[in-house]
């Protein structure tokens, strides 16, 4: 089994100014600054109503294009932090910076003057479908062409899973036999979820890089876990013997910059875009849900490319990271997000999946517990995944 870059014990040279802020990135985070530019000085009016369908189409595709333009830079920075810092800790960097981007998305079409009740619900169920079944089940198919079956720790993806059913049964299934009867918490309940929700991701996150670390790192060839000890000279509790490399620290703070960097120009733009998002849908007379898919196609599309270039290249673990962290991610900081934001505005926020969507969710976590069980993958799992979501596309469109 090839071992990931970022775990080897070999500092690498410093890198040289050029390194960090190579032409491309430079080019991309002017691109990115130029639109958000365009779109405060002239972009009001291009979106002011009515907006002619010539108009908004050349608008979306521009901001689409920039977004995801931006969204690959952010994943590129954070893919280099990721080798620099290790896992779990690279893993984390980059699911939280692309969860944070769809939380703005999802927050600007929230706020934003359309019928968006449901938008955080198609949102989440939308990145459910693609990470857990479309993506995972391409890293399974194309992992197992090259390599057949592959290892990954277990015990990772079991506690990912565990958290998978509590918080999307929490906030997907739950509302719907609750008394609002509107697929929505009461205000009293929403507090409580949303807190609950957020404490119990805080605590996963501080138990995945502290104390449990080695439940989301790739274990030997062979060995299937990693065991439990006490490194002696580190003193940590997770039986992680993690190398003693030299942290480059100005490159680590310079590429946090950009990261940032690139963020930003996201965020600026993500309430044109919902503009976009919500007219594009109505004149299109398209499902409301296929507002929250394009969030999740903008969003997890560069995270998707990297967890299939992570299970091509036999780090299955890191895939796993990438698919199942992010739809924790995904919940844990989207689901309290939405409540404040209802709380606050008086807007109503619609969780509860319909019927259909409902057992879908349930095929899903079933299949995904099935997947997971062992400790090698199976390509033939891979393809169930992916004919769920084939079965998800068709449903959207033709319910």
């Amino acid at each position: 089994m090839s071992t990931p870059a970022y775990a080897s014990a070999t500092p690498p040279p410093k890198a040289s100014l050029r390194d960090l802020m190579p032409v491309g990135t430079a080019v991309r985070l002017a691109a990115a600054w130029g639109v958000v530019v365009l779109f405060l000085t002239v972009g009001r009016g291009w979106l002011a109503d009515p907006i002619a369908t010539p108009t908004a189409i050349a608008c979306f595709v521009l901001l689409f294009a920039t977004i995801l333009y931006a969204a690959f830079g952010v994943v590129k920075e954070a893919d280099h932090l990721a080798h620099a810092l290790g896992e779990p800790y690279g893993t984390l960097i980059l699911t939280l910076s692309i969860v944070s981007i769809e939380v703005i998305l999802i927050a600007a079409v929230l706020l934003g003057p359309g019928e968006t009740a449901t938008i955080a619900r198609d949102s989440i169920f939308a990145v459910m479908m693609i990470i857990l079944n479309l993506v995972m089940g391409l890293c399974l198919v194309v992992g197992g062409l090259r390599y057949g079956e592959q290892e990954y720790n277990s015990q990772g993806a079991i506690a990912y899973l565990s958290m998978i059913v509590l918080l999307a049964g929490v906030a997907l299934a739950l509302p719907n036999v609750l008394s609002p009867g509107n697929g929505g918490f009461l205000p009293v309940q929403a507090v409580g979820v949303a807190v609950l929700t957020i404490a119990l991701y805080a605590a996963f996150l501080a138990m995945q890089m502290r104390g449990y670390r080695r439940f989301f790192v790739q274990p030997e060839f062979g060995s299937l876990s990693i065991p439990v000890s006490v490194p002696v000279e580190r003193g940590e509790p997770d039986g992680v013997d993690a190398p003693k490399i030299a942290l480059d620290m100005r490159a680590i703070v310079l590429r946090s910059i950009i990261l940032i960097a690139l963020i930003l120009p996201i965020v600026l733009l993500a309430h044109d875009m919902a503009i976009l998002i919500d007219m594009g849908v109505q004149r299109a007379g398209a499902p409301l849900a296929v507002g929250g898919v394009l969030i999740a196609i903008i969003v997890f599309t560069p995270e998707s490319i990297t967890a299939v270039k992570a299970a091509l290249a036999n780090e299955m673990q890191r895939a796993i990271n990438l698919c199942l962290g992010a739809f924790v991610s995904t919940v844990g900081l989207t689901v309290p997000a939405v409540l404040t934001i209802g709380l606050l505005t008086g807007k109503t926020v619609t969780l509860g999946l319909g019927g259909l969507d409902l057992v879908l969710l349930a095929i899903t976590l079933a299949i995904s517990a099935l997947t997971f069980l062992g400790h090698r993958t199976s390509p033939v799992q891979g393809l169930v995944h992916l004919a769920l979501f084939a079965i998800y596309g068709l449903l959207l469109f033709v319910p």
